[in-house]
């Protein structure tokens, strides 16, 4: 999905680029891609009137909502409502300059992604952490699950794992330290996976928000093509299965990182277990 071939014409001048608002756009839309989600088309049209100044986020938002509303419940197609809605949520939080180091921060995140989304009892898990143990079948492993971490562990864990980030001076760290500890940290967060659903893309948001506040300059390419790589790097650093000779594998997920911040012209590697 690129917005960039959309001949725009820019109406207005704003304390944001246009360029960087398309990318937030584009991020926002490619994110989805994790859960095979893809937005209707009736989003790509509206991301015109936002680039273009006519609508703010929260305008479009309404317009979505208005548009599936009016649709029979039977004729909905949930899985582009959710993707319309979360892109556009993304696009706004990523242009926000707001943010604050915390699993508090985190938790904000998860909520403002996905209220109103999770259509049942799961409703009131939106931005909570989930109170009871997950597996999920992942298809790089081949429907194997990774080992997640317990509900009741979720808090401390994950405060112990932002101290120890808070910690961190990436100042005096080489490149190699920096793409090392910024995919530990990633990936230790997301193996929590502290929220029933919407792990992944809540986790790349708040990453993203992370990095451009300590000033790095971020490949906005790579969440918007390789989300779903993202994702695969992710269960590959957490999965371990000892009679397999299997053991958790982090030099996709430093690739990864390498490129979003450094090297755009490195060639992503296949994942292979």
């Amino acid at each position: 999905m690129t917005l960039k071939n959309i001949p725009y014409e820019i109406l207005k001048e704003y304390d944001i680029p246009v360029e960087k608002r398309i990318d937030n756009w584009e991020i926002g839309i490619g994110l989805n891609e994790v859960d095979g989600l893809k937005p209707s088309k009736y989003l790509i049209e509206l991301t015109k009137d936002s680039i273009e100044g006519r609508k703010s986020f929260d305008e479009i938002e309404k317009d979505l909502k208005n548009y599936y509303k009016k649709q029979e419940n039977k004729s909905i197609n949930y899985d582009e409502m959710e993707c319309d809605l979360v892109s556009t949520r993304i696009a706004k939080l990523l242009e926000e300059k707001t943010f604050v180091f915390s699993p508090i921060q985190l938790k904000s995140i998860h909520k403002k992604l996905f209220s109103g989304l999770l259509l049942d009892q799961r409703e009131n898990l939106i931005g909570e952490y989930r109170s009871y143990n997950i597996s999920k079948k992942e298809p790089i492993l081949n429907g194997d699950t990774v080992v997640y971490g317990d509900f009741s562990t979720i808090d401390e864990f994950l405060k112990y794992d932002f101290e120890n980030e808070k910690g961190k001076n990436y100042s005096n760290m080489d490149v190699e330290n920096q793409v090392k500890h910024l995919s530990r940290f990633t990936s230790a967060i997301w193996q929590i996976h502290p929220f029933i659903e919407g792990n992944t893309r809540a986790i790349a948001v708040f990453i993203q928000k992370y990095l451009l506040q300590m000033g790095y300059e971020v490949n906005n390419d790579l969440f918007k093509e390789h989300s779903l790589y993202f994702r695969n790097a992710l269960v590959i650093s957490n999965y371990s299965n000892i009679p397999k000779r299997i053991s958790p594998n982090f030099s996709y997920l430093e690739e990864f990182f390498l490129k979003l911040l450094y090297d755009k012209n490195l060639k992503l590697k296949k994942i292979e277990i």
